[in-house]
């Protein structure tokens, strides 16, 4: 803990080794990062009146490798960025969590019931219960709090605002009762159990995960109870690459049954091959199965099959290319991965009887891609990113070419809509200076 004062003194005009971590180099972004912090500052000490207060980060997340391999037990290849959540917080020696969240209405959250509310799923207010009920479960130390929180991980951006949000609270509890000794691993899944079973969303572990631990990550989800973590040695500051997220529009509204569809028809085959998922399966068993079960299961799903199987393979291939320092190879896989989430996942526009007069025209996620090919042939790396279907494409740009690839997306997409990020190696820390 340390004073409001002495903290806007150390932050200075952001020049300094761990913003240049967190933020990059640029001295016009570290200057308003600096003043970022110190707006927070000064915004604590006006809603809650303490003078002793720490500071937080959490990052958002990209998925980089593996689309549409989680559900089916297989392997994700992610990294954190460098556009975060951000916090302001001190005890206040209650049983009352008291968040204000920039641009939200201010809410409670009351310690003295943990009971998990029906009522309140889908809000903030039960995030933050969950995450203490299961710390509390988990014999830490729990406690009433004052926050400030201000977020620039953008919401529907696909780089995981929630998830930010779960792990920046996991680590200002950590941090301010518990002396900063919970895991990052173990932190994102008290945030994946508080998803789960306090705001009323099933998800997988990735998005937490990616967030806690910083860096390029890779996660093997076999067993999903204990899934396996492991953080990757590689330094994507060197390569003179920016990673850039372009939002391409498009609604979600109306897609649940395209994303229910996918991981039912993977496991379609699977159940006909004897599984419940794919990951037991190899490729060859899928492809040799064809002639017996493909009346039964329609040829999308074998073909959605194929590509978990070689998405799944390809998140290795991925690892040691960037483990060996061989960018080149990883730029490479990151296309084949987007190829074949196209070609055999068709994940890239609606294709239901009930969105196909209303959706067949809509295909910027397709666009995006094919401009992104355009642009990158031969000097970058292009995919889509997330889920699908809609809104958002990845592409690993060459910083020579950087303006010329925002400018033909944004042409067509709009000013703004294209995220220039990098993988940061933090993950949700409190933020020493």
């Amino acid at each position: 803990m340390s004073k409001i004062n002495e903290l806007a003194a150390k932050i200075g005009n952001g020049q300094n080794p761990l913003f240049n971590e967190l933020y990059g180099t640029d001295a016009a972004v570290l200057k308003a990062q600096a003043e970022r912090y110190r707006t927070q500052l000064e915004d604590f000490k006006a809603t809650f009146g303490s003078e002793e207060v720490a500071l937080f980060s959490a990052p958002g997340r990209t998925e980089v490798g593996g689309n549409h391999t989680d559900h089916q037990y297989g392997r994700v290849l992610a990294g954190a960025v460098n556009l975060d959540n951000i916090a302001v917080a001190a005890p206040n020696g209650t049983n009352i969590v008291r968040i204000k969240s920039v641009g939200y209405p201010q809410f409670e959250a009351d310690l003295s019931d943990l009971a998990i509310d029906e009522s309140k799923f889908s809000t903030s207010t039960s995030l933050v219960k969950g995450i203490n009920a299961r710390l509390k479960e988990l014999g830490y130390n729990i406690g009433g709090f004052d926050a400030v929180i201000e977020g620039r991980v953008p919401e529907g951006s696909g780089l995981s605002s929630s998830a930010s949000f779960e792990v920046l609270i996991g680590a200002i509890i950590s941090h301010l009762f518990n002396d900063g000794k919970l895991d990052p691993v173990e932190n994102a899944k008290i945030g994946q159990w508080a998803e789960n079973n306090y705001f009323g969303k099933p998800c997988g572990l990735m998005d937490q995960t990616a967030c806690s631990v910083g860096g390029f990550i890779t996660i093997d989800f076999e067993d999903p109870t204990q899934p396996i973590v492991k953080a990757l040695d590689f330094d994507f500051a060197k390569t003179g690459y920016s990673l850039v997220i372009t939002n391409t529009g498009g609604s979600h509204a109306n897609l649940d049954s395209e994303y229910a569809l996918l991981p039912s028809e993977m496991k379609s085959v699977a159940k006909e091959l004897g599984h419940e998922v794919l990951r037991p399966l190899t490729m060859k068993q899928v492809v040799d199965s064809i002639p017996n079960i493909r009346e039964k299961v329609g040829d999308r799903a074998i073909l959605r099959s194929i590509h978990f199987q070689a998405d799944n393979a390809r998140v290795v291939d991925e690892v040691d290319a960037l483990e060996s320092n061989d960018f080149q190879k990883f730029l490479g896989l990151v296309i084949e991965s987007g190829y074949s989430s196209y070609m055999y996942n068709q994940n890239i526009y609606a294709q239901t009887q009930e969105n196909f007069d209303s959706k067949m025209a809509e295909q910027g996620v397709s666009l995006g891609l094919a401009l992104s090919e355009l642009v990158l042939r031969g000097k970058g790396g292009w995919r889509v990113h997330g889920g699908g279907f809609a809104g958002t494409i990845q592409a690993f740009v060459p910083n020579d070419l950087l303006e010329e690839y925002i400018s033909t997306l944004e042409h067509v997409f709009g000013e703004g809509n294209c995220h220039k990020l990098f993988i940061r190696a933090k993950g949700a820390i409190k933020v020493e200076l």
